[in-house]
Formats: structure tokens, C-alpha cells, sequence
């Protein structure tokens, strides 16, 4: 694939969204396309090359191109560039593609975005062998559309003009994922001081989902932190930036896009040290925007003030927080200390992060036919009620299969299928604050994974292991299942002629053999006890 460019920084931006009859063009033969539904990560891509965040490039890369990048860090035609941005697609959606055939870009609603036209089909050696790329010139037809935050949301160019018209000739941005606290706010403003310059935060939110309350609780906090600067010399910009990989490169690809953003300064966290950054000092001369290390900030209670690491007299006085340890607090409802965060930035992390006492759960049991899963669900559901607080709901084998998957039938792909659903809907349930009770036999690990990765975003997750032995199930089975399992009449039943693949990471197992209902649920309320789902607000231990 040949480079597709225009003067780097310094020159004009490469924004690539078509003339308005061009674009009435590709959409007219948008039918005749073959398509490709983008990733998020991908269609964030796609808005950083639209928008001209990612210049030089006009596409996505070809082989020559990325191999180009990562073995000296920069295009074909010599222009500096340090990581590949490439397009990655199913082996179905690449047999039908060919140089010179376009492609239509879509987002996950079928939305024409933009069209590629076609160059190359590659594959990259090694273990991604099984990764196919397309590589080719991109028309943008329609930028991918927010609804959240639009005033933050500048492109390169905007943003460009706005700088102008406040006067912003040096701009140092800062690049986070995260909330900023009281260490950074501190280690921004210290560097704005010594360049004399004003402040951008750009906020990365391509691994954000718009459905994500966390996404939004982040740009809130930033907005408080916002306001502690001096007027007139901060300001956030939500950027659709996606971490490709950790260390030197993806730093650098920050500094580009934060260059083509009109920032003059780049701050970088930390101490130089190492072979990354050997790769940083060798680059640097290729960027127009300067690299300003910043070493991190600490609390120092004799001095009341944050300092540097080694500015500290009493190493073992200073103090910090890692971000385990606050939502570690946050967790237990425990204090965390005003010299660490602002006041309005906490009360919006205990707004939208509660105590785990008021978070939502699912208690997931999983085990044989009749091993008693059904039983400690409701016997446990009667427990909950009793202590009140938030909404109980009882998502039972037998329940789900009347009124949710009433069409499933009881091969592989539809009890999972099944299973799914069940994890969707204790997902909305525990997101929502409250607790979900599911009692499937869910028997293949798989799926039972899939359900927890969909649950422990947004609040907590049981894996119930019943582990009562199949001879017990046997004989407590009242429908005779079992018996005409083995005659052959039911098929594919499992603990006879399917298999129960039994879990590795449950949190308890409990065989109802050995104890009656009560002590089982018992063990499992002392368990959420312990875990911080069900007492009072404020936890156990000493605040630091």
C-alpha cells in the first residue's frame, strides 16, 4: 500500500470526510459494498483518522506500512509514525475483498461511516498469522455521532481554532483514562507553571460503552477537577483515543495526537528510566511537540503539601493512595482522606461508586438436576426479603425456561443460549442495585464464565457450586428424569448422558447432603457478610 499523506504537523490536518456530493455518491452505491460492522475500538479509529487526530495517515496500513512503523518507527516515505493502525476483519468478511473493490465501514447499528477503498489484504507473519488486515484510503461518509457531552467533544481542528481565539500559544496536554486527584492536579499545574502554559486534559474514552454510568461519573469528577484551576488556563476534551500497546509506543502515538491537537507541551508521568525509554529519547527529535517529564507527586503531612518523590524528607512519612485502595474504600464506605481528592470529586465517586452494602449482586447456583439449587435460591430469597433494602428477583431453571426461552430446546447451543440469558437480565438487575437469584444447572464452564464477565462490572458475583452427589439427585428426583434418562428416553440429560463440567472458581461449595437448606443459606448470607454485599455501610479495619 502506498502513503497516503499531506505535510505533517505544522502544515494542514488530513481530516477525511468527503464533500457532501461525494458522500451523496457512496451512499448511492453503498448497496453494491461489501461491509464490515467496526469494533468500538475500531470505530474510534476510524473518528481519529476521520476527524484528522491521526495525520499523516489518510487510511488504515498496509503490510510494508506496519512493519514499516514497528521495525523503525516510522512510514515508508520516512515520515515519523509510532505504532501501526490497521484494520482487522473476519475471515468471511476478507473473501470477498480484492484491490480496487471498496468496502463499506459500518458501526454497530448498520450505520454507513465511512468507505475504504481497498488496496491491500494482509496478513501479518507470526502467531497473528490468522489475522486478516485490509488496507486502503478511507472517505468518510458520516462521523461517528455522540449524544453525550457534545461541548467536550472537539475535533483537532476545532479545538485548533478555539485555542486561537482564547490566545493558548503554549498548551500543555495531559493524557489520562482515568479521574484526576488532588497528586495530579498537582503535577499538572506545577508543570503549567514552569513552561508558563495552559493546561489540556484529554480524557481517553474509546473503551467506554455510552451505556457505562462509570464513563460518565468520570467525566463529571474531571469537570470538579476542572474548576481548581486557575481561570481561564484548563480546559477537558473527551478524546476517542484506544491503548494498542504498553509503553514507549503508545505514549509517543499520544504526543502525536495531542501534536495535532495544537498542543505544544506533552506531559509525561513519571521518571525516565529504562530501555522504553531509550525508544521515548530517540524519538523525540521527530516530534514537533516537546515530551516534559513529570515525576509523580506525593503527601508529605510535615510540609502539609504535595511534593515530589524525591523532594520527601521522611520517605516513610509521604503518603499516597493507589487506585485499589480507593476503591478499596469506596468499596466498605471508609474514609478516604481530603488531602487526596477534592470534595466534589468524592461525592460524586460515593454517588455513582455506593458501598458494596447498597451495590447490586447475583447469587449464581450451579449443579445437578435436583441437587437442591431451586431450594437454597428461594429459601435464600425469603432470607434477603427479610433484611430488605433492595429488590430480590428469582431467576429459577424452571421459571426462565416458561417465560424468557420458552422456544429453547435442550441442545448445547440452546442451553447456553439460555444461560446467557439469564446472565443478561442479572446483569441489568445487579447494575440497577439490586440482587439477582439465578438456579440453572448452567453445567458447561464456558457459559458460566460468559455470565460472570457480564455481571462483575457492575456489582457482585456468587458462583455457587451444589455439589450434592448424583445418587442423592437421584433419588430426590420427583419428576423420574433421571430413571428415564437412563432408560434413553430423555436425552442428553445432564449428570447421565451429558456431561456437568464442574466449576474451578466457585466462591463456595456447598453439598445439601450434609446440611438441611438452612445452614446452606446460612453459610452463603455469612459469606456476602464477609464480602460486604449484605451489613452495614461502613467496613472493617483502620483508615490510613
Amino acid at each position: 500500500m502506498t502513503s497516503h499523506l499531506v505535510p505533517p504537523h505544522g502544515g494542514r490536518l488530513a481530516p477525511l470526510m468527503a464533500s457532501p456530493a461525494r458522500v451523496a455518491d457512496l451512499v448511492a452505491h453503498a448497496k453494491e459494498m461489501a461491509s464490515w460492522s467496526l469494533a468500538p475500538r475500531q470505530l474510534a479509529d476510524l473518528e481519529l483518522l476521520l476527524s484528522g487526530a491521526f495525520s499523516p495517515l489518510r487510511g488504515f496500513m498496509g503490510r510494508s506500512e506496519a512493519e514499516s512503523v514497528r521495525r523503525d518507527m516510522g512510514l515508508v516515505d520516512g515520515t515519523f509514525w509510532p505504532a501501526p493502525v490497521t484494520l482487522e476483519v473476519s475471515e468471511d468478511a476478507a473473501k470477498g475483498l480484492a484491490p480496487g473493490r471498496p468496502l463499506g465501514l459500518r458501526d454497530g447499528e448498520g450505520v454507513l461511516r465511512a468507505v475504504l477503498h481497498v488496496e491491500e489484504v494482509w496478513r501479518a507473519e507470526g502467531p497473528a498469522a490468522a489475522v486478516v488486515s485490509v488496507a486502503g484510503r478511507v472517505e468518510g461518509v458520516e462521523a461517528p455521532h455522540h449524544y453525550d457531552f457534545l461541548e467536550l467533544r472537539a475535533t483537532p481542528s476545532v479545538l485548533r481554532e478555539q485555542l486561537a481565539r482564547w490566545g493558548w500559544r503554549k498548551v500543555a496536554a495531559f493524557h489520562t483514562g482515568e479521574v484526576l486527584h488532588r497528586a495530579e492536579h498537582e503535577l499538572t499545574l506545577a508543570a503549567a507553571r514552569e513552561l508558563e502554559a495552559s493546561v489540556l486534559v484529554q480524557l481517553c474514552v474509546a473503551a467506554d460503552s455510552w451505556w457505562d454510568a462509570g464513563h460518565y461519573s468520570r467525566i463529571r469528577c474531571l469537570q470538579a477537577v476542572m474548576k481548581a484551576y486557575p481561570p481561564g488556563t484548563a480546559h477537558l476534551n473527551l478524546l476517542p483515543l484506544a491503548p494498542r500497546e504498553a509503553g514507549a509506543r503508545d505514549l509517543l502515538l499520544n504526543a502525536v495526537v495531542a501534536q495535532n491537537y495544537g498542543c505544544s507541551h506533552f506531559l509525561v508521568r513519571g521518571s525516565a528510566a529504562g530501555a522504553e525509554d531509550e525508544i521515548v529519547a530517540r524519538a523525540t527529535g521527530d516530534l514537533q511537540i516537546k515530551l516534559v517529564r513529570e515525576p509523580e507527586r506525593v503527601w508529605s503531612p510535615d510540609r502539609g503539601a504535595f511534593v515530589t518523590v524525591d523532594g520527601v524528607r521522611d520517605q516513610s512519612a509521604a503518603k499516597t493512595l493507589l487506585p485499589a485502595e480507593v476503591a478499596e474504600r469506596l468499596a466498605w464506605g471508609r474514609e478516604i482522606p481530603s488531602w487526596f481528592t477534592f470534595p466534589e470529586v468524592l461525592h460524586e465517586l460515593r454517588r455513582s461508586r455506593p458501598p458494596r452494602s447498597r451495590q447490586g449482586f447475583t447469587v449464581f447456583f450451579t449443579g445437578l438436576p435436583s441437587s437442591g439449587k431451586s431450594t437454597l435460591a428461594n429459601v435464600l430469597l425469603v432470607k434477603l426479603l427479610e433484611i430488605g433494602g433492595r429488590p430480590v428477583t428469582l431467576l429459577d431453571g424452571d421459571i426462565v425456561r416458561k417465560h424468557l426461552s420458552s422456544e429453547l430446546g435442550f441442545s448445547r447451543e440452546h442451553r447456553n443460549l439460555n444461560i446467557a440469558r439469564i446472565g443478561y437480565v442479572a446483569s441489568e438487575i445487579t447494575k440497577n442495585n439490586g440482587i439477582a437469584l439465578c438456579a440453572p444447572i448452567a453445567p458447561y464452564d464456558a457459559v458460566r464464565q460468559q455470565v460472570r464477565a457480564m455481571i462483575e462490572p457492575h456489582g457482585g458475583f456468587l458462583l455457587v457450586h451444589v455439589s450434592t452427589p448424583v445418587a442423592v439427585c437421584e433419588q430426590r428426583d420427583r419428576k423420574g428424569l433421571y430413571a428415564k434418562a437412563r432408560a434413553g428416553i430423555v436425552k442428553e440429560f445432564t449428570g447421565v448422558s451429558d456431561p456437568y463440567e464442574e466449576p474451578k472458581d466457585a466462591g463456595l461449595v456447598i453439598d445439601t447432603a450434609e446440611r438441611s437448606p438452612e445452614e446452606c443459606v446460612q453459610a452463603i448470607l455469612l459469606h456476602l457478610e464477609k464480602q460486604g454485599y449484605i451489613g452495614p455501610a461502613t467496613g472493617r479495619g483502620s483508615d490510613v
